[in-house]
């Protein structure tokens, strides 16, 4: 248990010091960021469904 956790910090250090970090964080963050922006476009479709509903009532 103990020499897992040691290969866990020592690949982040790795990566780290290589500079891959900044590659998987950037990558995280554009997903991050795209599925957020998918949400409000999804919100504001369902938005509009919903007006356009009540308004046939």
């Amino acid at each position: 248990m103990v020499t897992s956790a040691q290969q866990e910090v020592e690949m982040a250090d790795t990566m780290r010091s290589e500079g891959k970090i900044y590659v998987v964080v950037a990558i995280l963050l554009l997903i991050l960021i795209g599925l957020v922006g998918y949400l409000v476009q999804l919100d504001r479709k369902v938005s509009k469904l919903e007006k356009r509903l009540s308004e046939k009532k």
